[in-house]
């Protein structure tokens, strides 16, 4: 009886949900901002995955006749196997030999997986804690702030501690990254569950009888989705740009893992005279966390009441 009273209650009370998600799909896809976004991210996820593919040499590997070389130098390049090949650096090489162009596009595949990794770790671990909050009063106060304490340090400083403590690995990075941004997302939980509470839709389930766990799969949580897939682009940008911070102090990943801050790192030694060490992957990181950040915007235009005729 109750499934089918919270059904009714649904439908009467929230009856734009069974037209919402086909109306939200076609302005997703008029909207200048995601199609944009999205375009250049997949451009730079596919170049980054396929980056073996390419063209590309080791991104590890030294070769001591080609060192800081200009982008577009034509030479031979000296293989591990000894064997010298015609070669165009399209991007330059940095101090030691190493080509720019192939570390760019693997040091993309680290940048994007961490930024998938925070994003949704930080997700999962943030719903739950916002919904405890959120739905159980009495552990309200207590995880709040333990949030507030978490937010008053800087995250860089945080995640500079966290890395500080342990070896420093994608893992460590990805988890001291994520503890930075966990009480961001459970204080938009926490808000969300706080307001949809209060809904007449939410007040008419309880009272025809409806569990807790109903509550929260049926009415909060499908209320909660838009809201945090918004949130999850902006902290993919964040974790993102925190990673290469972290390398150009020197206490993120290892130099022998290319990443776009380590590559900015290596290079800032040599900027006056060959600025392209450090613009080229400042270039790519940046039109990266551009194109997320649009993504995002575009994302909370179509999916947001507030915003929905914006970008059409």
């Amino acid at each position: 009886m109750h499934d089918i009273s919270d059904s009714v209650v649904t439908t009467i009370l929230f009856p734009s949900s069974a037209t919402a998600v086909p109306g939200a799909w076609r302005r997703l896809k008029r909207n200048w901002s995601v199609r944009l976004g999205g375009g250049v991210l997949i451009f730079f996820a596919l170049i980054s995955l396929f980056a073996p593919w390419l063209g590309v040499v080791d991104p590890s590997w030294l070769d001591s006749g080609n060192i800081n070389r200009v982008p577009g130098y034509s030479g031979s390049f000296a293989l591990p196997s000894g064997e010298n090949i015609a070669r165009t650096f399209w991007m330059g090489t940095d101090g030691s030999g190493r080509d720019i162009y192939s570390r760019v596009l693997y040091g993309g595949r680290i940048s994007l997986v961490l930024g998938i990794s925070v994003a949704a770790l930080s997700i999962v671990i943030g719903l739950t804690v916002g919904l405890a909050a959120g739905y159980v009063r009495w552990i309200d106060g207590i995880v709040m702030r333990v949030m507030d304490g978490l937010m008053a340090i800087p995250g860089i400083l945080l995640a500079l501690f966290l890395v500080a403590l342990w070896r420093a690995s994608l893992e460590t990075v990805i988890a001291a990254i994520t503890l930075t941004e966990i009480p961001r997302v459970a204080r938009l939980v926490r808000s969300l569950v706080l307001s949809i509470r209060e809904e007449p839709y939410v007040e008419a389930a309880i009272s025809v009888g409806t569990s807790t766990s109903k509550l929260i799969w049926r009415h909060i949580l499908p209320n909660a989705v838009a809201p945090l897939i918004v949130q999850a682009t902006y902290v993919c940008a964040v974790a993102m740009i925190m990673e290469s911070a972290l390398s150009f102090l020197g206490v993120g990943l290892p130099l022998d893992r290319p990443t776009w801050g380590n590559i900015m790192a290596e290079g800032r030694a040599s900027f006056n005279l060959f600025p392209h060490n450090v613009f080229i992957p400042g270039a790519f990181l940046a039109l990266t966390v551009l194109s997320v950040n649009m993504l995002g915007d575009g994302l909370r235009d179509t999916l947001d009441p507030r915003f929905g005729r914006r970008g059409e």
